[in-house]
């Protein structure tokens, strides 16, 4: 008989809902939860906390939740995977520890999971010679933001949480691991892998899985293009696997929660966010999407079979943050009648206070609030007088002095503008990070794992 082991996926986003966690602890019989806090711009965000504050740094939603999920956890029996350690991993368990310890959980283990934070290695890896071209445009002058970086986090497979879990961690607190590293760990470790030929296809399956449920309800029923028929997604479930030592994979979720899993909502979340489906490169091993087979096992339960690929590549994702400015930005609202007639006179009548302002921006960026925000110049025009129309104006410029001319010139508007403008609370000006990712050698990193106990 084939062996499973179970795992819940209990976040997908900073923010994300506590309760389906909860819910999965209470009543999935689930041997891991495994916890999704990160994309690319947080660790930028959690990098600048932590040079404010060196105790800051980690997801802050982090404590909360542990506080909910950790005496449950212990009590099932189930392991917590999760990289809300963000830019400060160290400090993240040790906040952790401190909280089971003053749950009473004592004897509780803790594994801090480091070696992705580059930052302070970035000279010495442009010393390699190491080819930092941005992936996104082609770039290849570092140099021109290396000054202003403050974050550099490579993407790292799932060993350290591997060797976290030989140690008979109960809580896992990683940074930068990969979203599906959370769940190929797990399954390397309870099914004995190792990255070598005869396994690759299977680690390549696992991260298959862990792709489809790392963004949580986006598995059961969020972002579908069926959302309208999906069941109380106010409190929907999030999604279980059920993977097999075979490299077979059940998709499910807990009986009566909200939502719903079906081959189309898997399929709708295995082409999410992919290049090309043949060669899904992650740490871990380079899955092939366009083998999967997928077919409905029961109600609320997908199996996925036939998944395959190849072993790690020599080369890890690195994304470097870096300070790119300042964005000022105002919002404004024009009544009917003549809504936007009123809205394109305060467009023109903001431009013209730019100009007396002596604004010096870098982009100008207008928006029409229920006319073409979304799909911008694609929209048609109006052909009826609308209820009423916001106006929204971004400026990108290089100083906060600069971006505060914005906020000046949107509240100026309350007398200049047109008669029956409405406003919110001014929007203070705010710092802008840009992205720069790039490849860098695996052999460059080393990650660590060490245990904390309450």
């Amino acid at each position: 008989m084939t062996r499973h082991v179970r795992i819940g996926a209990g976040s997908g986003f900073w923010g994300d809902a506590l309760d389906p966690a909860v819910e999965l602890l209470e009543k999935g019989g689930i041997d891991y939860l495994s916890m999704d806090y990160l994309a690319e711009l947080t660790m930028a965000l959690l990098q600048r906390q932590k040079l404010k504050d060196p105790r800051a740094g980690y997801i802050p939603d982090l404590p909360v939740h542990m506080r909910a999920l950790l005496p449950l956890a212990r009590e099932a029996g189930t392991r917590i995977i999760c990289n809300g350690g963000g830019a400060n991993p160290r400090a993240g368990a040790e906040r952790i520890r401190d909280l089971a310890r003053e749950l009473g959980l004592h004897g509780t283990r803790i594994a801090v999971v480091e070696g992705d934070d580059l930052l302070a290695r970035l000279d010495e890896l442009i010393q390699t010679g190491a080819d930092l071209t941005n992936l996104d445009t082609g770039d290849k002058n570092f140099a021109g933001v290396r000054n202003r970086v403050v974050a550099a986090n490579v993407y790292t497979d799932s060993s350290a949480i591997v060797s976290a879990l030989e140690q008979d961690a109960h809580v896992i607190i990683a940074g930068r691991v990969s979203d599906n590293a959370l769940y190929v760990g797990p399954i390397m470790h309870e099914f004995g892998w190792s990255y070598d030929d005869a396994h690759a296809g299977r680690i390549a399956a696992a991260i298959t899985v862990g792709h489809v449920v790392e963004c949580a309800a986006a598995t059961t029923g969020g972002m579908s293009s069926r959302f309208a028929e999906m069941p109380h997604m106010g409190r929907a479930g999030f999604p279980i696997v059920e993977f097999g030592e075979d490299g077979e994979a059940i998709i499910t979720k807990v009986d009566g929660s909200g939502g719903r899993v079906d081959p189309f909502t898997v399929k709708e979340h295995l082409v999410y966010e992919i290049g090309d489906p043949s060669r899904y490169m992650m740490p871990d091993g380079v899955a092939d999407f366009t083998s999967v087979r997928i077919e409905e096992a029961g109600t609320d339960r997908v199996r996925l079979s036939n998944m395959t690929g190849s072993g790690r590549p020599d080369l890890l994702k690195l994304v470097v943050g870096y300070d790119d400015g300042w964005i000022g930005e105002g919002m404004l609202f024009f009544p009917w009648p003549h809504a936007l007639e009123r809205a394109e006179k305060a467009k023109q009548t903001l431009m013209e206070r730019f100009e007396r302002l002596d604004l010096k921006s870098n982009a100008v960026h207008f928006d029409f609030v229920g006319l073409d925000m979304l799909h911008g110049p694609a929209s048609p025009r109006a052909d009826y007088d609308p209820a009423e129309i916001g106006l929204r104006v971004a400026i990108h410029t290089d100083t906060r002095a600069e971006a505060e001319k914005v906020r000046r010139a949107c509240s100026q508007l309350w007398i200049m503008g047109p008669g029956g403008t409405a406003f919110g609370t001014p929007i203070k000006p705010r710092p802008v990070y840009g992205l720069w990712p790039t490849l860098v050698p695996r052999s460059f990193i080393t990650q660590t794992t060490e245990m904390l106990e309450a």
